[in-house]
Protein backbone atom coordinates (compact mmCIF):
# COMPACT_ATOMS: atom_id res chain seq x y z
CA UNK A 1 0.00 0.00 0.00
CA UNK A 2 3.27 2.13 0.30
CA UNK A 3 2.78 2.95 -3.26
CA UNK A 4 -0.86 4.41 -3.80
CA UNK A 5 -1.05 7.70 -5.00
CA UNK A 6 -3.02 10.50 -3.41
CA UNK A 7 -6.12 12.53 -4.94
CA UNK A 8 -5.69 16.18 -4.54
CA UNK A 9 -8.32 18.49 -6.43
CA UNK A 10 -7.94 21.79 -8.25
CA UNK A 11 -10.88 22.88 -6.89
CA UNK A 12 -12.62 20.50 -4.36
CA UNK A 13 -15.58 22.44 -3.90
CA UNK A 14 -16.60 22.47 -7.75
CA UNK A 15 -15.00 19.03 -8.05
CA UNK A 16 -17.39 17.83 -5.19
CA UNK A 17 -20.55 19.50 -6.48
CA UNK A 18 -20.25 18.00 -10.31
CA UNK A 19 -19.84 14.31 -8.46
CA UNK A 20 -22.99 15.12 -6.68
CA UNK A 21 -24.67 15.51 -9.81
CA UNK A 22 -23.20 13.08 -11.76
CA UNK A 23 -24.60 10.73 -8.93
CA UNK A 24 -27.99 12.44 -9.22
CA UNK A 25 -28.64 12.24 -12.92
CA UNK A 26 -26.12 9.59 -14.26
CA UNK A 27 -25.95 6.54 -11.72
CA UNK A 28 -24.12 4.31 -14.25
CA UNK A 29 -21.85 6.92 -14.70
CA UNK A 30 -21.07 7.82 -10.79
CA UNK A 31 -20.29 3.98 -9.97
CA UNK A 32 -18.10 3.53 -12.83
CA UNK A 33 -16.18 6.34 -11.62
CA UNK A 34 -16.45 5.39 -7.62
CA UNK A 35 -16.14 1.68 -7.70
CA UNK A 36 -13.76 1.19 -10.74
CA UNK A 37 -12.04 4.19 -11.74
CA UNK A 38 -11.30 5.78 -8.34
CA UNK A 39 -9.35 2.28 -6.85
CA UNK A 40 -7.74 1.63 -10.27
CA UNK A 41 -5.94 5.36 -10.12
CA UNK A 42 -5.31 4.96 -6.72
CA UNK A 43 -3.33 2.10 -7.38
CA UNK A 44 -1.01 3.48 -9.93
CA UNK A 45 -3.02 2.24 -13.03
CA UNK A 46 -4.25 5.52 -15.33
CA UNK A 47 -6.94 5.12 -17.38
CA UNK A 48 -8.06 6.83 -20.37
CA UNK A 49 -6.27 8.82 -22.98
CA UNK A 50 -3.18 10.70 -22.28
CA UNK A 51 -3.56 14.36 -23.37
CA UNK A 52 -0.36 15.96 -22.29
CA UNK A 53 2.89 15.13 -20.96
CA UNK A 54 5.25 17.27 -19.75
CA UNK A 55 8.71 15.89 -18.88
CA UNK A 56 9.91 18.72 -17.21
CA UNK A 57 7.82 18.56 -13.95
CA UNK A 58 7.52 14.59 -14.54
CA UNK A 59 3.21 15.28 -15.35
CA UNK A 60 1.20 13.61 -17.17
CA UNK A 61 -2.50 15.05 -18.04
CA UNK A 62 -5.19 12.22 -19.20
CA UNK A 63 -8.98 12.33 -19.92
CA UNK A 64 -11.12 9.54 -18.85
CA UNK A 65 -14.29 9.07 -20.38
CA UNK A 66 -16.99 7.84 -18.43
CA UNK A 67 -20.00 5.23 -19.33
CA UNK A 68 -22.91 6.54 -19.88
CA UNK A 69 -26.30 6.50 -22.24
CA UNK A 70 -26.04 7.21 -26.34
CA UNK A 71 -28.34 10.01 -26.08
CA UNK A 72 -27.20 11.34 -23.12
CA UNK A 73 -23.77 11.13 -25.19
CA UNK A 74 -25.22 13.07 -28.40
CA UNK A 75 -27.62 15.96 -27.08
CA UNK A 76 -24.51 16.89 -24.23
CA UNK A 77 -21.52 15.36 -24.96
CA UNK A 78 -19.45 12.66 -23.33
CA UNK A 79 -18.99 12.34 -19.38
CA UNK A 80 -15.50 12.36 -19.31
CA UNK A 81 -12.98 13.31 -15.57
CA UNK A 82 -9.81 14.82 -16.32
CA UNK A 83 -7.28 14.23 -13.88
CA UNK A 84 -3.82 15.15 -14.42
CA UNK A 85 -0.53 12.53 -12.53
CA UNK A 86 2.37 13.91 -10.56
CA UNK A 87 5.05 10.81 -10.69
CA UNK A 88 7.50 11.94 -8.50
CA UNK A 89 5.10 12.96 -5.87
CA UNK A 90 2.52 10.42 -6.04
CA UNK A 91 -0.46 12.64 -6.53
CA UNK A 92 -3.52 11.98 -8.75
CA UNK A 93 -4.90 15.93 -9.32
CA UNK A 94 -8.42 15.51 -9.76
CA UNK A 95 -9.19 18.68 -12.30
CA UNK A 96 -12.60 18.76 -13.70
CA UNK A 97 -15.80 16.41 -14.54
CA UNK A 98 -17.29 17.26 -18.05
CA UNK A 99 -19.64 18.20 -19.96
CA UNK A 100 -19.54 21.99 -17.56
CA UNK A 101 -22.50 23.34 -18.27
CA UNK A 102 -25.24 20.53 -17.64
CA UNK A 103 -23.76 19.09 -14.42
CA UNK A 104 -23.10 22.64 -12.89
CA UNK A 105 -27.00 23.48 -13.64
CA UNK A 106 -28.16 20.73 -12.67
CA UNK A 107 -26.44 21.60 -9.67
CA UNK A 108 -28.35 24.82 -8.60
CA UNK A 109 -31.63 24.06 -10.01
CA UNK A 110 -33.85 20.92 -10.32
CA UNK A 111 -33.15 19.29 -13.85
CA UNK A 112 -36.54 17.44 -15.98
CA UNK A 113 -36.12 14.93 -18.31
CA UNK A 114 -37.34 14.22 -21.47
CA UNK A 115 -37.12 11.22 -23.03
CA UNK A 116 -35.12 9.64 -20.08
CA UNK A 117 -32.18 12.49 -21.29
CA UNK A 118 -31.40 15.68 -18.68
CA UNK A 119 -33.01 19.22 -20.09
CA UNK A 120 -31.30 22.14 -19.33
CA UNK A 121 -33.41 24.86 -17.82
CA UNK A 122 -31.70 27.67 -19.85
CA UNK A 123 -31.68 26.25 -23.28
CA UNK A 124 -34.67 23.56 -23.28
CA UNK A 125 -36.13 23.86 -26.93
CA UNK A 126 -32.47 23.40 -28.22
CA UNK A 127 -32.52 20.45 -26.03
CA UNK A 128 -35.71 18.40 -26.82
CA UNK A 129 -35.78 19.18 -30.08
CA UNK A 130 -31.75 17.49 -30.30
CA UNK A 131 -33.66 14.25 -28.85
CA UNK A 132 -36.56 14.69 -31.09
CA UNK A 133 -34.21 14.81 -33.59
CA UNK A 134 -31.95 11.89 -32.92
CA UNK A 135 -35.18 9.80 -32.00
CA UNK A 136 -36.94 10.54 -35.76
CA UNK A 137 -33.14 8.80 -37.33
CA UNK A 138 -32.96 6.07 -35.32
CA UNK A 139 -36.45 5.06 -36.80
Amino acid sequence: MNSSYIFEYLNENEFRVKERTLRKYNMLAYKELVFKDYPALRNGKFLGTLITENKKEQTKSYELELPTDDLFKKVHGSVRLHYTVYESKKVVLLTNITPDEILDEGHRTELTTYKGVMISKSNPQKDIFKVNLLNMLNK
